[in-house]
């Protein structure tokens, strides 16, 4: 049974001995469509393997940040560490905060790779969902990239609709496409998207339809 500890973002080595990383292969289309969305999943004619921790250290944020209200949660099975998640909230120098005090983002979630997809994820996240709503939050955000499907189908299925698709927005991966991804927490209906879906679906339920072509 999976065990979930709180432990302070201060000291964030043993989070960060779980790697984050992925091997991609395929990537997501994505063009809006009416009201949402249309994902088109590509299978690439080669994998690729991409590490987070390579583009970001970990162990820099909590110097990096104003850390005291964020939290991080671990699971662990049997003593032993087998992933974790962080979520931020009320931290102005943090854009994707858009200056809100009544919205969290998942900052990071990590599962170690001898127990991923064994629900590892899924118990992170309602861990996470719970502490923001507990904290008086009333929207989880999630930031993930076109490069990995697996987690953009992760969160789709956990209930997140995708709201925001931004090319061009990490400028040292210029391939790649920023998709932010909401969640109510108050039983409400989710946000209107941004750009010209949201005109077209302003007051609708947003739906993202998904294809794959090999």
């Amino acid at each position: 049974m999976i065990e979930l500890r709180t432990e302070p973002v201060g000291d964030l080595r043993a989070y960060a001995a779980i790697p984050s990383s992925f091997e991609a292969r395929s990537v997501l289309n994505v063009r809006e469509q009416g009201s949402g969305f249309d994902l088109t999943e590509l299978a690439l004619a080669a994998p690729f393997r991409k590490n987070y921790d390579h583009l970001e250290d970990p162990l820099a944020w909590p110097r990096t940040f104003d850390t005291r209200r964020w939290v991080l949660l671990s699971a662990l099975l049997a003593s032993e560490r087998v992933g974790g998640v962080i979520v931020a909230m009320d931290t102005p120098e943090i854009d994707l905060l858009e200056d809100r005090t009544d919205l969290a983002v998942l900052w990071d979630l990590r599962v170690a790779p001898a127990h991923r997809r064994r629900s590892v994820a899924t118990t992170l996240l309602g861990a996470a969902q719970a502490w923001a709503r507990g904290a008086g939050c009333t929207e989880l955000k999630v930031e993930t990239q076109n490069t990995n499907p697996v987690a953009c189908r992760f969160y789709e299925h956990s209930g997140f609709v995708l709201s925001e698709v931004r090319p061009g927005a990490y400028r040292d991966l210029p391939d790649d496409v920023q998709l932010i991804w909401r969640k109510r927490l108050d039983g409400l209906q989710n946000p209107p998207p941004h750009g010209k879906a949201a005109q077209a679906g302003a007051g609708q339920s947003r739906r993202s339809c998904w294809s794959r072509r090999e």
